[in-house]
């Protein structure tokens, strides 16, 4: 693949790329750069880190990528997720493993680590207290958003070094590209300044874009602050599909989605057809009555939204439609933890959890 193609390809990926010219210059210099994303396990897994997910990682590998997923298991413990049960904590992380081996991501071209694994690394350590040491409370605290945290919250002292250590993963993994969600940014950032100060290797960091939840927010937010509250949360079942749901939960959460007529923005239901129904695949088809219009057929996301705007395409119809795709998408996740046995105890396992 040449360099162009590369950096469409991570460009598709990130709704900002910190910079794009470094990014340029790794692809000439490294033939397998190494990109990662990091994730808590923290219960069951939805579509934006199931679906969405899987599809970025590809992207990632297909540029030429060595992409490493990094189970933060310590790091859900020192949040207090699952209520700090460290064994039901990596029980989430081998359930959200099962997910991705039966959504279809590139898994020969991946290589799972956790984080477990390495806390009895005195380097790794020696990272986190060079982090600390170069910081204040007051720069550490600003990267809370990480946590799905606010600096105003009353933290856990755990809670309080959890930045330096999601930094220190960067380094200690040697990471090129760090991959994560916009709601990871601070952190990124975080990391780029401390790298040289240190002695470290500067992160170029693709921020990829955060799946909306199903349901509106009231808020007067904006930018980020925005992205984060209005997306996908499993704290908020009602706003989330999950990678197991049934295909009558689908169509139900789908059904009383936010979806406003002729509304594009801050459509999560547009958003679905975006950023996944047209990854996977080629075209939108619709089966209607002749008397609400008849058969119709999409061939790119922007001709769907252009109907939609102009009021061509209802709602309903639009629901019905993603409802199916997504349908479609999950049913071989439901198939496997139906039929393989260790998916299957394991979401038994994660369904007992109160999250």
């Amino acid at each position: 693949m040449d360099l162009e193609k590369k950096i469409d390809l991570v460009k598709e990926v990130g709704e900002e790329i910190i910079t794009e010219e470094e990014l340029r210059i790794l692809f000439e210099t490294k033939k397998k750069p190494i990109a990662y994303d990091g994730f808590e396990p923290s219960g069951k897994i939805h579509i934006a880190q199931g679906i969405l997910r899987a599809i970025n990682v590809n992207k990632m590998t297909q540029a030429g990528c060595k992409f490493k997923l990094w189970v933060a298991d310590w790091h859900a413990w020192a949040n207090n997720k699952l209520d700090g049960d460290l064994d039901n904590i990596k029980k989430a992380g081998e359930y959200m493993i099962e997910v991705w081996n039966a959504t279809g991501m590139d898994m020969k071209n991946v290589e799972v680590l956790w984080a477990s694994d390495v806390m009895g690394d005195k380097e790794y350590w020696a990272k986190v207290m060079k982090i600390a040491t170069n910081s204040t409370l007051k720069r550490t605290l600003r990267c809370s958003q990480i946590m799905g945290r606010s600096e105003s919250d009353i933290l856990q002292s755990s809670q309080i070094f959890y930045p330096c250590m999601q930094t220190a993963d960067i380094f200690h993994l040697n990471v090129d590209i760090a991959q994560l969600g916009m709601d990871q940014r601070k952190v990124n950032v975080f990391a780029r300044e401390l790298a040289p100060k240190l002695g470290f290797k500067k992160p170029i960091a693709v921020h990829h874009h955060m799946l909306m939840g199903l349901t509106p927010i009231s808020t007067g937010a904006t930018g980020i602050e925005k992205a984060i509250e209005m997306k996908m949360s499993k704290s908020k079942p009602n706003s989330a599909i999950f990678m197991t749901d049934s295909e009558n939960e689908v169509q139900k959460k789908m059904n009383k989605a936010y979806c406003p007529e002729k509304i594009v923005e801050d459509n999560p239901v547009l958003e679905y057809c975006k950023f996944i129904v047209f990854e996977k695949f080629k075209s939108f088809d619709l089966e209607r009555p002749e008397k609400f219009g008849g058969n119709i057929s999409f061939g790119s996301y922007s001709e769907l939204e252009t109907a939609f705007a102009k009021g061509t395409l209802h709602p309903m119809d639009l629901k019905q439609g993603t409802s199916k795709y997504i349908n479609e998408l999950l049913e071989p996740v439901r198939k496997h933890f139906e039929k393989n046995t260790k998916a299957k105890k394991l979401l038994e396992k994660i369904n007992s959890f109160s999250v």
